[in-house]
């Protein structure tokens, strides 16, 4: 991370009693989307992630060192504690019973102490594929939840995996606001659900702070959970608010509307380097190369985009090295696989795709797309006269993305490919026009992993959202391929590292090759903070550093 001290201030101003700081008591943040759900296990998304490390606590997280540990729990289980059992599941197959005790004195900001019924009531909720939980694979390798006391659950596991100690998104769900609302009917509970119609009910929030006032699209307020007894934080308020049109953003930045822009969704690299450029004293900056995959899904149903010819000559057509020189410094490595070079499991002679665009232009007339005689306006067709023509989305108001859309469109022409650019606010993109698979073509946005997540929830045959399913998955693509289910569901139970390691090496060889999506390349997160805040420490990974603000502090 290249981190800019704050300059010394003038001796004389320094000195001048007049000129002292102001106390402060509230922060205001800008970010660039705002969540489509406050639900912690409905639909993923940086923005709720983000305001969740602020008002919420998971069981366990990976630090800023990307160290497993404990924010809900006492102790992370190992089974040298005891806290992980392996055992045999009631059919003869290899089990493991984990064991999670919560932290004493934890409470809803309602004064409600946060206990084993909210995870084994989070636990019931997502087993249930009506309701529509993402990474519901979780609740059901888990077949039994034992409550042990108010503070200790056991879950039952139907398979040993090297990462069990991780709770992921078993987080604790209120249970004595939210049960009746899901028993009631767990397939309307999407909608129905308290974290949609009362957001701002503090039972709800169990963090340093709760959320005390929402506005639609623009932002939330927070204010200190009076029932939170771990470190105090700093700031009484803390105002997020949403900017999605990223020069807005900095235009309010620079008029002191804000007083820093979160790194995890904010401002992208290269805009965040010319105001560094242009105003080195006036913030601190900070970059974090991260676990953060930018690409483009694909809509694999489409005729233009089944044909696995098709893809790899998206990709021979698409100059990325150029794109990231020019548009990014050079600072954001291009990627060949969805496994970041920073995880111990990235595979570095992955397949790579150079810049070919005559051999583009050669594999899209193997699979039948030809440019037609006469050629009009260059743009080819299939045998059918159809035109490989399809929708490139992505969130509008992204200055950075829509550059790049610009730069892919006009790449991709030259190869005979017409892109439609069609954007949408991230709410409706994130929360509507991806989980249901309605993006027409292209889909640019972010992953954003922890180390060695195995991705199921993205590339597992199961994990296409349907209708049936609720819409619960992140496979958009519409992904199928037998091996990659294998791996998949292999990877998690192999406990020998180095053979784990040659089960990733293959899932990244089918993933380059078949190319369910396009990998553009890994982001660097750019943090603008003011001179007067410390502490905040950037993770580069999915736990945000809101986790972590009882260790923001004012200088």
């Amino acid at each position: 991370m290249a981190l800019r001290p704050a300059l010394t201030l003038l001796a004389a101003l320094a000195a001048a009693p007049a000129l002292a700081q102001p106390a402060r008591d509230s922060l205001t943040i800008g970010i660039t989307q705002y969540p489509a759900t406050f639900h912690p296990n409905i639909e993923a998304m940086a923005a709720k992630s983000y305001i969740g490390g602020f008002t919420r606590r998971p069981l366990t997280a990976r630090d800023p060192d990307w160290a497993l540990a404990c924010l809900g729990c006492e102790t992370v289980p190992t089974l040298e504690n005891g806290l992980a059992i392996r055992e045999q599941t009631p059919d003869g197959r290899p089990g493991i019973r984990v064991t999670w005790r919560l932290r004493e004195g934890w409470r809803w900001a309602d004064g409600q102490p946060v206990t084993a019924e909210d995870l084994l009531f989070a636990w019931q909720a997502g087993r249930d594929f009506s309701t529509g939980f993402g990474g519901a694979e979780f609740y059901r390798q888990a077949y039994e939840a034992i409550v042990v006391d108010a503070r200790t659950i056991t879950l039952r596991f139907d398979r040993v995996t090297f990462d069990f100690a991780s709770a992921g998104d078993f987080v604790p769900l209120p249970a004595h606001l939210e049960r009746p609302i899901w028993q009631a009917d767990p397939r309307a509970y999407r909608t129905r659900t308290l974290y949609e119609t009362q957001t701002t009910n503090p039972g709800l929030w169990n963090g340093p702070y709760r959320v005390s006032a929402v506005t639609p699209g623009s932002g939330v307020t927070l204010e200190r959970n009076l029932h939170w007894n771990g470190q105090a934080p700093a700031f009484r308020r803390i105002a997020i608010r949403t900017v999605e049109n990223t020069a807005a953003l900095e235009a309010q930045l620079l008029a002191g509307q804000i007083d820093m822009v979160a790194g995890e969704l904010g401002l992208p690299l290269d805009q965040v380097s010319a105001l560094e450029r242009r105003m080195p004293q006036r913030f601190r900056y900070a970059y974090k190369p991260g676990l953060i995959y930018e690409h483009l899904d694909l809509l694999l149903d489409l005729p233009q985009l089944s044909d696995v010819r098709t893809r790899q000559a998206l990709i021979m057509a698409t100059d990325r090295a150029q794109i990231v020189a020019r548009l990014f410094e050079g600072r954001q490595p291009v990627a060949h696989t969805t496994v970041n070079p920073l995880d111990g499991m990235h595979d570095d002679n992955v397949r790579q795709w150079p810049f070919d665009l005559a051999r583009a232009r050669a594999l899209l007339d193997e699979a039948g797309w030809r440019v037609p005689s006469p050629p009009g306006d260059g743009i080819r067709r299939n045998a059918a006269g159809e035109r490989l023509s399809f929708d490139l989305m992505t969130t509008a108001g992204n200055r950075s993305r829509e550059q790049v859309q610009q730069v892919l469109q006009g790449m991709w022409r030259q190869a005979g490919i017409e892109a439609r650019i069609r954007n949408e606010p991230p709410r409706v993109f994130f929360g509507e026009t991806l989980p249901r698979r309605r993006y027409g073509g292209a889909a640019m946005f972010a992953w954003i992993s922890s180390p060695e997540n195995v991705p199921r929830t993205s590339l597992h045959s199961e994990e296409i959202p349907t209708a049936e399913r609720n819409w619960s998955g992140q496979n958009t693509t519409g992904f199928r391929n037998a091996e990659m289910d294998a791996l998949l569901e292999a990877i998690p139970v192999e406990l020998d590292r180095e053979r784990r390691r040659a089960l990733w090496h293959r899932l990244q060889a089918i993933y380059a090759e078949q190319l369910p999506a396009i990998p553009l390349w890994f982001r660097s997160d750019a943090h603008v903070w003011p001179l007067w805040l410390d502490g905040v420490r950037p993770t580069g990974h999915l736990n945000a550093s809101s986790n972590w603000v009882e260790e923001w502090r004012v200088r």
